[in-house]
């Protein structure tokens, strides 16, 4: 691979890891106002940017790289406790992130000059930004992280609140014949802060005959109660620091503002004496020290080949640099670290298009086996019977395990929303909380990147006319803040996904009048809940009493169902005025393999998906051609496909019922075989076939023929309408199913 190639794909690696930091970094702005503790929060916030622009100077995106360090300098005053989080800082550098995005994707899309137009537009954002940089904004709201801003706001490096330090002070013996004055520096000292208690040390004065008076015999046990840094302290005594002892530690008092802080650091760094400087415990010198002292007794042991070379943390702690507890904090923090790194490790990123191409030739693989089962089950060889019962066993293990690959957790796409429901809030002036749960339900890739739309309709939908105005609210005995849910889980082999509010929920007779007055349905028809909140799923259909820039024009919900229902999936509305409403779409597991269930209808054969059968009987002799059964007392709708495919050919005299369920509703598909179960690898239908209702797709069986998959929500569909009617008998004339099955669908296998 080329120089230039390299740079590509590396460029393509950067465009992608910003978009994710940028989420990231979205994400964390829109819940830092909510957190109690938000510093790690911030700490997140600021390295994503500062990778960001990091990054970005690698490749030379030097416009990327300005308007990042402005963000990066506001984050970093946020983070060192200089400005406080609050709800116009969060509107400031929200659109900062999108600007971001927009730079970024101008890179994907070649643009990696400087653009004036994006230029101008970041500099007015930047302009938004200056209040904070300039200290306007300091006083404007309280920060919430009370530890953080008493260690923060005292300066780099960490410092204790209490401000005791206690000093051990041994000056060297020609500190005076350097022209150095130990009291001078102790008076220095004082201007750093207040000397609560000082003992002169005098032990080391020898007898007055043998006392030189050039040397200096002095040493010092020092209380100081400061707010300044340790280094800073250390500073005081740089000229004699090479030539004294210099003991600086934190009272005991001050240990575990030490340990906290340690604990609140990024997790950066991996050495222990980087988390100690770090944390402000430990000088720079100090570590210099320990480091000299390490690497001097490993020469040293490395000749006698007996002795363990101390630790840096043993060194520091014995140098009286650093009490014990702080070092066991520092070496908790660095495991912590090393974890994290070593799960990071552990995952790789894949390209989409080559988990596609596993994915289609495991399909292949899957297809190609049911072929050599099928031979193997027709031949009298045992032992190749019992192979390939192996072999298929391996093929569904590498199925499943492939499937698995594309599967994602749903959260990442609700959390997306935080920032669709504080603008649409902030747009319609009502005071809206969303609530997220079942953001670890794991759904098909291809299926997340297509719901996000449907998603977003019912989302903004739900705001605009679900959920009142908070005066409505408080009249109606709610809290003035309305609350918006997105759920997921899994549930009879699909996956679940929940909108709901606590508005006003639909309105059934404003539904029903606006049905009969567009002639959607007959002013004398007996319908359900579900049908009638069903309506609102047609095409232009609206009761919205006015438009707004939000909906209301009848233009979304039809969209919603549409691209729903080709997930394969269905949607149904549950509601109670008043209270609120719920959305809740029904979806598939995967889109690209399944286990399926074949039956046989004359020549032809169909596969039904496996999770929605329920059981398989016999069809009792008693029927009468009634297109219903009393199943253990039950009333079950039947469909016969040899009808509805219009399939010629005798009928065998013992027919079979397959009882499949969906939503709750059940119904029987009359067929000639049961054939067993088949894995099934989905093939889509060519556009010529698509309108086509009752057929989710098509699959190859193993001996090479196309099998149709039924599409079983749209036909439980067909048979709970046609049930409906017998219980009501309010519609004597059911539907025509060659109507149902729009063009004459005449199937015979080859």
């Amino acid at each position: 691979m080329s120089f230039d190639e390299e740079m590509r794909e590396a460029l393509v690696t950067f465009t992608i890891e910003s978009m994710e930091l940028l989420q990231n970094m979205e994400e964390g702005l829109l819940n830092v106002e909510a957190d109690e503790d938000p510093s790690e929060q911030i700490n997140a916030i600021f390295r994503a940017a500062h990778t960001i622009k990091g990054s970005s100077g690698l490749f030379g995106l030097n416009h990327i790289v300005a308007f990042t360090h402005v963000v990066e300098s506001v984050l970093d005053l946020l983070r060192d406790g200089k400005i406080a989080i609050s709800s116009e800082l969060i509107a400031a550098l929200l659109p900062c992130c999108d600007h971001i995005a927009l730079l970024i994707g101008g890179v994907v899309d070649g643009q990696v000059a400087e653009d004036p137009a994006n230029t101008a537009a970041g500099q007015l954002l930047l302009d938004e930004l200056q209040p904070f940089l300039s200290g306007e904004q300091h006083h404007s709201v309280v920060t919430s992280n009370d530890r953080q801003e008493k260690v923060e706001a005292m300066g780099g490096g960490g410092a204790v609140d209490s401000g005791n330090w206690h000093l051990s002070l041994r000056f060297g013996p020609d500190t005076l014949r350097e022209g150095m004055d130990p009291l001078s520096f102790i008076r220095y000292l004082s201007t750093l802060g207040d000397i609560v208690h000082l003992t002169t040390v005098c032990n080391g004065i020898p007898a007055e005959e043998h006392m030189d008076p050039e040397t200096c015999y002095l040493g010092f046990e020092i209380e100081l109660k400061s707010g300044a840094v340790k280094a800073d302290i250390e500073n005081v005594f740089e000229f004699v620091r090479d030539s004294s002892t210099i003991r600086i530690l934190p009272m005991e008092s001050g240990i575990d503002d030490f340990i906290a802080l340690i604990r609140d650091l990024p997790e950066d760094d991996r050495y222990l004496g980087e988390l100690l400087v770090n944390s402000g415990a430990v000088t720079r010198h100090e570590l210099e020290e320990a480091l000299t002292r390490q690497k001097s007794e490993q020469q040293s042991n490395d000749a006698s080949e007996h002795q363990i070379t101390p630790r840096i943390g043993e060194i520091l702690v014995d140098q009286q640099a650093v009490q014990q507890p702080i070092v066991n904090a520092a070496l908790e923090k660095q495991k912590q670290n090393k974890d994290k790194k070593n799960s990071e490790n552990q995952s790789i990123r894949v390209d989409a298009e080559r988990l596609d191409k596993l994915i289609d030739l495991v399909g292949e693989l899957v297809i190609s086996g049911a072929g050599v089962n099928l031979r193997s089950l027709i031949s009298s060889d045992d032992t190749l019977k019992e192979q390939t019962s192996d072999l298929m066993r391996l093929i569904e293990e590498v199925r499943d395990s492939a499937l698995q690959l594309r599967m994602v957790p749903i959260g990442t796409t609700f959390s997306r929303f935080q920032r669709v429901v504080r603008d649409v809030s902030k747009e319609l002036g009502k005071e809206i909380e969303l609530v997220i749960s079942g953001g670890d339900t794991e759904v098909d890739k291809s299926i997340v990147e297509k719901i996000s739309d449907p998603l977003m309709h019912l989302v903004r939908n739900s705001m605009d006319h679900g959920i009142e105005a908070a005066g409505v609210r408080i009249e109606r005995g709610k809290p003035a803040r309305g609350v918006l849910r997105l759920n997921a889980y899994h549930a009879s082999g699909s996956i679940v996904i929940e909108v709901s509010d606590d508005g006003g929920g639909l309105n059934r007779q404003r539904i029903l009048e606006k049905a009969i007055e567009r002639g959607l349905i007959d002013a004398n028809a007996q319908l359900s809940d579900p049908d009638i909140y069903a309506l609102i799923f047609e095409p232009g259909f609206s009761t919205a009493q006015q438009l707004s820039n939000i909906s209301g024009r009848g233009v979304g919900m039809d969209v919603v169902k549409r691209n729903v229902t080709a997930l394969r999936g269905s949607i149904e509305v549950d509601s109670q005025l008043g209270v609120g409403a719920t959305m809740r779409i029904y979806l598939p597991l995967t889109l690209a393999i399944i286990d399926g269930f074949m039956i046989g209808v004359g020549q032809s054969t169909f596969v039904i998906p496996l999770d929605r059968i329920s059981e398989c009987l016999a069809l009792p002799s008693d029927t009468n051609n009634h297109d219903y059964i009393d199943l253990r007392g039950e009333v079950l709708p039947l469909i016969r496909l040899r009808s509805l495919f219009e399939i010629s050919g005798e009928t065998p005299s013992r027919e079979n019922v397959v009882v499949v369920e969906y939503a709750g509703n059940k119904t029987g598909f009359i067929v000639d075989e049961l054939l067993g179960e088949f894995q099934t690898v989905i093939k889509p239908l060519s556009k010529l076939f698509i309108h086509i209702k009752g057929v989710a797709g098509s699959t190859i069986l193993g001996t090479g023929k196309v099998a149709l998959i039924l599409d079983v929500t749209t036909l439980i569909e067909l048979a709970t309408r046609q049930n409906q009617a017998l219980l009501k008998n309010v519609n004597p004339k059911l539907p025509n199913n060659s109507n149902f099955i729009s063009g004459a669908l005449s199937y015979e296998s080859t």
